[in-house]
């Protein structure tokens, strides 16, 4: 089975460390990983405007994030509740 890299951008980065609760982090975090093994699970939506971006959701927080398939990369871009997410 063929696995994807994750790897995360700075911004990422910091608002996953923003997240001290982790009854929050804990299953964003496994989310993250989940898109490992299938970058393009069920319910997941292609962003409207943004050719190469994806998002799962976990609860009424976001993952943002493109899938580098020639590479097997799965860069994470943002994490954040709806309203902050995007933009």
């Amino acid at each position: 089975m063929t696995r994807y890299q994750i790897d995360y951008t700075p911004c990422a980065i910091k608002e996953l460390r923003a997240i001290r609760d982790a009854r929050l982090s804990a299953p964003i975090r496994r989310a993250i990983e989940k898109l490992a093994v299938n970058p393009r699970p069920p319910g997941c939506v292609k962003l409207v405007g943004e050719s190469d971006q994806w998002r799962v959701r976990v609860g009424d927080w976001r993952i943002v994030y493109r899938v580098e398939d020639g590479r097997l990369v799965v860069v994470v871009v943002r994490v954040g509740v709806r309203g902050g997410v995007y933009g």
